[in-house]
């Protein structure tokens, strides 16, 4: 558990504020408080010396610089087994890579519609972690990074990502490349605004015409909200059968 105790008013509110930006847990006490037994990291300002349980980290931090403070709480929580980085890569259904460090410690495939769901589960009890997802299937992509809430996320170029597959090996690849993608730095983004294409759009349509019971397509405008993630479409037809 992660304690910030401190009476320096720009500190508190420094390492407070960053912890929260990065959704992390944390309580706070007064200086000289008796501090809780599961007490691992206390976070105070230069010349504080909260007495603190055995075995327990202090981390002093400066008033202009939280950040630094809270890199190093959280290096400290991490210890050996280092960050959690969960790998995504996207398509209708994502293959999704769980590492701790360098080691995968899951590895799965689920439907578009679950995958932000599964990730968020995954990284539930995580300090500090991070979500990559490569660039290739945009609309996809686009869905699970919209879909993820208070998550940092990376958008990575996943060129090169998916390996060969040899024999016995069918199926693996997008859980693969989600491990490829999970080791690489991309740019933090919030989302990802997507138009998609003419070629996109035919191929939604298309798709609708396969699943429709009477050989109908969706017109252009639910195929944009399939797109968008607003509708599947299961409902989207359903949509193009009201109207």
């Amino acid at each position: 558990m992660i304690v910030v105790a401190t009476d320096d008013f720009e500190v508190y509110h420094g390492v407070v504020n960053e912890l929260r930006d990065r959704g992390v847990t944390f309580t706070t006490a007064e200086p000289d408080d008796d501090f809780p037994a599961e007490t691992t990291v206390v976070v105070a300002a230069a010349g504080e010396d909260p007495p603190t349980p055995e075995d327990t980290s202090v981390v002093r931090a400066d008033p202009g610089d939280p950040r630094r403070a809270v890199d190093e709480v959280l290096a400290i929580l991490r210890g050996t087994s280092g960050r959690t980085v969960v790998g995504v890569d996207p398509g209708e259904r994502p293959g999704i890579a769980v590492l701790s460090g360098e080691t995968v410690v899951a590895a799965f495939s689920v439907p578009l519609a679950e995958a932000a769901g599964a990730v968020e589960r995954e990284i539930e009890e995580a300090v500090d972690p991070l979500v990559r997802v490569g660039d290739g299937a945009r609309i996809q992509g686009a869905k699970i990074i919209d879909d993820l809430e208070d998550v940092p996320v990376e958008l990575v170029d996943e060129t090169g990502t998916t390996p060969y597959l040899g024999t016995g090996a069918r199926g693996m690849g997008d859980v693969l490349a989600a491990v490829n993608i999970a080791r690489l730095e991309g740019e933090r983004v919030d989302s990802r605004p997507v138009d998609p294409t003419a070629g996109e759009l035919q191929r939604i349509k298309d798709r609708s015409r396969e699943q429709s019971e009477t050989n109908r397509a969706i017109d252009e405008r639910l195929a944009r909200r399939v797109a968008a993630g607003d509708l599947s479409i299961e409902e989207a037809l359903e949509a193009h059968r009201e109207e």
